[in-house]
Parts: structure tokens; sequence; C-alpha cells
């Protein structure tokens, strides 16, 4: 994967446009899982490395050298969205960023994480 590591520290964010956002109540998860007990394709994304659930959506966290992104599984329509965000201390909106600027280890690792939950790794090519 290159230097790109996985950044475990905004997992809890509530949208990637704000990717370390704390939830107010730490005890509540009423909207946003981490747990790996989730069923099917989004449970077994969150047994992986990094990945965390929210309603019908998982996602991971990265950050590299001197790039940080945001990537998000979504389970209905099947597709994989990248998401830069900018360094701490420029500010917190994340942008959606298309799959040719986002470094090649960095979609390999997507790739098996989503093979790994059984999810057909060719969806991370499709485009919106």
């Amino acid at each position: 994967m290159g230097n790109e590591e996985r950044d475990s520290a905004g997992e809890q964010s509530s949208s990637p446009a704000v990717p370390n956002d704390r939830q107010a109540d730490a005890g509540d998860d009423s909207s946003h899982s981490s747990q790996t007990d989730q069923p099917g394709v989004l449970g077994a994304l969150a047994k992986q490395e990094g990945w965390s659930v929210e309603g019908e959506a998982a996602r991971v966290h990265y950050s590299g050298a001197t790039d940080r992104y945001s990537i998000e599984y979504y389970h209905p329509s099947e597709c994989v969205l990248y998401w830069k965000v900018p360094p701490e201390d420029v500010g917190n909106t994340a942008v959606p960023v298309g799959r040719n600027t986002v470094p090649t280890p960095l979609r390999e690792r997507i790739r098996e994480d989503l093979q790994a939950a059984g999810v057909d790794p060719a969806i991370e090519h499709h485009q919106l």
C-alpha cells in the first residue's frame, strides 16, 4: 500500500465532509456502528481493519505522506466513492475526487478489502 496508512482516529465521523467530527455522545450508537456484528457485506467490511459502518454504507480513512482520503462503499448501489480530506490545519471540508487521482496502491487496497468482504472488487471501477 506504499506510504498510505489507515487513520482510525476519524472512524466515528458523521460525514465525509467532517472526518474528525465526533458524535456528541460517544455512548450513542443509534446511527453509527463500527461493530463487527453487522449482517452480510457491511458486517464483513466492518471486520476489515479501519472500516466502520453507518446505515447502508461502510467507511475507512487513509493518511499518506501528503494526502488524506475517506473512502465509502455504498451497499444498495454497490459503488465506491473517494473523498480527499484537507490537512487538519486547513479546514474540514472533504471533496469527492475521481478514481484516476487516487494513488494506485490505495485503490488496490480497497479492492482487496472489498474482495475479503465478499464484494466483487470490480465494483470499485464503477463510475457514477
